[in-house]
């Protein structure tokens, strides 16, 4: 089995300004993570920025809460996990 990069290559982090809970934030992210979040918001039907707020209360909640662009990460990852264990 041989390893390919991923669509569009590899690409250091963007950041954003992103409005949650009424206050602006910079979040720095790969590429492929905004794009990650972005279909994950609209699957939802969801603004971007209303399924990073609901994404950093659940981050909040965390007895050892991570930061941000982590808890995003993790988040899409363990989503991705849900959709391949479903179609196996």
């Amino acid at each position: 089995m041989s390893l390919a990069p991923p669509p569009g290559g590899f690409h250091g982090p963007v950041k954003r300004s992103i409005t949650i809970a009424g206050h602006q934030t910079s979040i720095s992210l790969e590429p492929i993570f905004w794009q990650a979040l972005e279909r994950a918001a609209a699957a939802r039907r969801l603004p971007l920025s209303a399924l990073v707020a609901q994404i950093d209360v659940l981050r909040i909640a965390e007895d050892m809460p991570a930061n941000l662009g982590s808890a995003l990460r993790c988040w899409l990852l363990a989503e991705a996990g849900k959709v391949e264990s479903r179609s196996h």
